[in-house]
Order: structure tokens, then C-alpha cells, then sequence
């Protein structure tokens, strides 16, 4: 068959390439499986209406498409297998046709053979696969690459740009790093900020939360604005300190979507110095407050409050209690982590905050389960009991948990023997010298046909594949029929 001439399709090539952002070679193999899914419809819908589809789903297997650019046009070949009978003319072709132009061929060689079908034939059907497969194809290939670009970036932190709304999520614009082209990322609901106004076009600073599969959709990306890598960031970029690793940040309480709407956002951030001279909470407040005022502002007025990381438990959970002032604090079981707070009545409010926020956030920054009592009314004869209490219940619980997870373990255990004791008694292929096990994995590609638009470019390549079928039609008053159910010469 002669080559099928797609005039311009260098051109269209790298249109598409500059328009999509993907190198050639990537929008040439998108374009050859397209042309190759556009020709297994051509030859399905010679059979519409006439019999049932014939083609098993990996019947084509051996075809592909060959791109001409220099005569800008392309072939359909199929590897077929010599053989002495033919049973099957798509894959296999009898020894005497070959060795009537090679005489040395023998039966088992593969050869490779033009089959490309006349422009005019190949239908508006076929040509219509060929312009979404192309389509899915492209779009599949730039959700790749933004898989492949933004999976290990260094700086999860991004500068966003709202485009639009869907549903609760929140659609911005992100981009890797200067000259990249920007793409698509959601921020879903939970992970937005309550004082933010995301309006058109607006501006701020996201965490790249992940990078994630999804069916039918692709690698699609997640940002957030509540999560404490941000607020990590910020005072990295504010505080040379950090930076220079004088000043480290240990821990970062956030609560970033307060339960109630009386209470606003706020983060605890725990801070250590590795010099001895530099004072760690100074450094990240600055003078006046002013590079901590930079990080509130980012984050549209939520509270921060930066307190000093301890080594002793005590005063490290006196610490985290801040603003509020504390008299004393009891480890009452540091193997459970459990401590009471004493605080004068007029600080209790204040320790515990509103909604008791700040004992909560403490607890998380610290990691210990934290009580606050009122100083004055505190018996400590009565508390101690209590916890004593807790304590037993809490060992005999740890010794339930271990005395089960002993019984498990020996449970498995004498499975094990078991299954070693029947598999020499009744040996399993795979026990056998010389047993090698296949596994076949197989992807079934579904044809998606999507509604978003497909670009100028690929409409304009999708209609030189077209153009011939409508030639063909044109003049015969049964042209439509024959389109759909395929009566040509050829089938017949």
C-alpha cells in the first residue's frame, strides 16, 4: 500500500509539542498508537451489521504504525510469521509467497508487511477514535511528567494562584520552579485556611501534600494551606538563624480547622538553640515582632505561639502552656506520660484556653497526656490514689496486650510447623527442581471519551485522517449506511 500523506505534520507535530509542553518524540508515539487504535476500529467496523466482531482484545498485538516525516505521512505493518499454512493471514503468511522475493526465508522467520488501507477507507468511525485517542493520549502523557516533576521536589513549598472552584475544592495554578509551565492542583476543603479569601487570581503559599493516582483521572496533585510544613517554611525563610542551623525547630503543634468557629487557627512551634548565646525564641519573634509578624501575615492572621524546647519533661510542658503561668508540674506517671499542671485560679481559663485549645495543642507538642489543676484545691493525697488507679489499669491492659501478642506469636509458630510438615509430606510444584512460575499481567485499556477540548492542533491532524473518508462519501447516496456497517468491495 502507499504511504498516507498527512500534509504539514511536522509543524503539527511541534505545535503540539510547544502547545502541551512534551517533547516530540513523546506527541510521535501518542500519535502512532492513536493511528493504530483508529485502524483496529477501521477494521472492527467492517463487520457492524454483517457478524459478530471476530478480533480477540490483544488481536493486533503485532501491528504498529510507521511515521514518515520526511515524506509526512504514515503505514499501518504488521509482523507476520512464516509458516507452511496460513490460518490466520494477519499473523502468519505462507512460505511460497516469501520465497518468491526472498528466497532464503525459512518457516518460523518473522517478516514485516505494508498493510496500510486506502485514505478513502478508512471511515469517519476510525478517523473519530483516532482524534479522542490522540486527546487521551496527550493528556495522559502531561499528567505523567507532572507525576515525574513534582514527586521529589526539594521545596514542597509552592506559590499557588487561584483559577477556579469545583464543589469545596479550591483549583490553583503551581509551578515547579522558573521557566516551568504552571499546572493544575487541588485544595480540598479540610486543608484550606478559615481566614483565607480565595477569590480569582489571588496569591499564597501551598505545601505540596502529595502526588496521588487516580483512576480514570491520573497523577493529580494536592496542596494545602493547613498543614505544619508550611508553617515550618515560613519560619525558615524568615529566621537566618534556622537557616543557618544555630536554631533549630523541634516540634510544630497546628490546628489549623478548630473544631468550633469561636475559636480561631493557632500553632505552637517549639524551638531549640545550638549555641548557647543565641536565644532561639528571640531569634524567630525578631525585633518588635517583626519576623514573626511576616509568618502570621502569610498565614492571614492565625496565632503563633513560639515557646523554648527543654529536655527536662516539666519544664517543657510548663513551656507549652504559654501564655499562661504555671506553679508546678507533676509527672505523676512517666512511663504513661501523664502529668498534672498546677495553676493559680486566676491562669486556669488561660491554661486550658478556649474550647481548651491550648492544653490541647500542648498535649500534641509534647506528646504527654497533660491535666490541668487549680493549684489552691489541688490534694494531692486523693489525686495520687486516682492515678494510681489508672496506672494498675493501664499495666494490666500493656499485660493483656503483650500476653495476646505472645499467644499470636506462637500460634504462627506452630503453623509454620505445620505447613513445613505437609509441604515435605505433599511437595508443591514450586518445591520441585526445575518448576520456574509466569505470571502474565495484563492492562486493559479502556477508551475514555472525554468532553474537554481537544486542541487545534490535534483537530486539525484528526481531520487530515478524516478528510479522506468524506471524499469518499461524497456522491453516493448509500455512503452513510456503508460507513457504519462497513459493505464495501473489500468486506464483501
Amino acid at each position: 500500500m502507499a504511504l498516507v500523506l498527512l500534509p504539514g505534520l511536522n509543524n503539527l507535530i511541534e505545535d503540539i509539542s510547544e502547545e502541551k509542553k512534551l517533547p516530540p518524540a513523546v506527541v510521535e508515539a501518542a500519535l502512532r498508537e492513536a493511528l493504530l487504535k483508529g485502524y483496529e476500529r477501521y477494521r472492527r467496523t467492517l463487520y457492524l451489521g454483517i457478524s459478530e466482531d471476530p478480533f480477540e482484545e490483544d488481536y493486533f498485538s503485532n501491528f504498529d504504525v510507521g511515521l514518515d516525516l520526511e515524506e509526512e505521512g504514515y503505514r499501518v505493518l504488521a509482523s507476520k510469521i512464516i509458516v507452511e499454512e496460513i490460518e490466520s493471514e494477519d499473523h502468519q503468511i505462507a512460505l511460497a509467497e516469501v520465497q518468491q522475493v526472498a528466497e532464503d526465508a525459512q518457516i518460523g522467520d518473522t517478516v514485516v508487511l505494508d498493510v496500510t488501507p486506502e485514505k478513502d477507507d478508512f471511515g469517519r468511525m476510525a478517523a473519530s477514535t483516532t482524534k479522542q485517542v490522540l486527546a487521551q493520549k496527550l493528556r495522559d502523557q502531561q499528567r505523567r511528567m507532572i507525576q515525574e516533576e513534582f514527586a521529589d521536589l526539594e521545596d514542597p513549598v509552592l506559590t499557588s494562584r487561584v483559577i477556579r472552584f469545583e464543589r469545596q475544592s479550591v483549583i490553583m495554578a503551581v509551578s515547579s520552579g522558573l521557566g516551568r509551565p504552571e499546572v493544575e492542583a487541588e485544595l480540598p476543603r479540610r486543608d484550606q485556611l478559615p481566614n483565607d479569601n480565595y477569590r480569582a487570581n489571588a496569591t499564597f503559599k501551598v505545601f505540596l501534600k502529595e502526588v496521588s493516582e487516580i483512576a480514570r483521572r491520573g497523577p493529580q496533585l494536592f496542596v494545602s494551606r493547613s498543614n505544619a510544613g508550611l508553617v515550618v517554611y515560613l519560619f525558615e525563610n524568615e529566621v537566618p538563624e534556622i537557616q543557618e542551623g544555630s536554631v533549630r525547630i523541634v516540634a510544630v503543634a497546628r490546628e489549623a480547622n478548630p473544631p468550633s468557629r469561636s475559636v480561631g487557627p493557632r500553632t505552637k512551634v517549639a524551638v531549640d538553640s545550638v549555641e548557647r548565646e543565641v536565644d532561639p525564641v528571640g531569634a524567630c519573634i525578631g525585633a518588635r515582632g517583626s519576623r514573626i509578624q511576616q509568618v502570621v501575615n502569610e498565614l492571614r492572621g492565625e496565632k503563633i505561639d513560639v515557646i523554648r524546647w527543654s529536655p527536662d519533661p516539666g519544664q517543657y510542658i510548663a513551656n507549652s502552656l504559654s501564655p499562661a503561668r504555671v506553679e508546678m508540674v507533676r509527672l505523676v506517671d512517666p512511663e504513661g506520660q501523664h502529668a498534672h499542671v498546677l495553676v493559680p485560679p486566676d491562669q486556669l481559663s488561660l491554661a486550658i484556653g478556649r474550647e481548651g485549645q491550648n492544653v490541647r495543642l500542648a498535649a500534641r507538642l509534647t506528646g504527654w497526656k497533660i491535666d490541668i489543676k487549680n493549684a489552691t484545691e489541688y490534694d494531692q493525697v486523693s489525686e495520687d490514689a486516682v492515678v494510681s488507679e489508672l496506672v494498675a489499669q493501664r499495666q494490666e491492659e500493656e499485660a493483656l496486650q503483650a500476653e495476646a501478642e505472645s499467644r499470636l506469636e506462637a500460634e504462627q509458630a506452630l503453623r509454620a510447623e505445620e505447613d513445613a510438615r505437609l509441604r515435605e509430606l505433599y511437595p508443591l510444584p514450586e518445591d520441585e527442581d526445575g518448576y520456574e512460575e509466569e505470571v502474565e499481567a495484563e492492562a486493559d485499556y479502556t477508551e475514555e471519551v472525554s468532553a474537554e477540548e481537544v486542541s487545534p492542533e490535534a483537530e486539525e491532524l484528526a481531520a487530515e485522517v478524516e478528510d479522506g473518508a468524506a471524499e469518499a462519501e461524497e456522491g453516493s447516496p448509500e455512503a452513510d449506511a456503508e460507513a457504519e456497517i462497513g459493505t464495501t468491495d473489500g468486506a464483501r
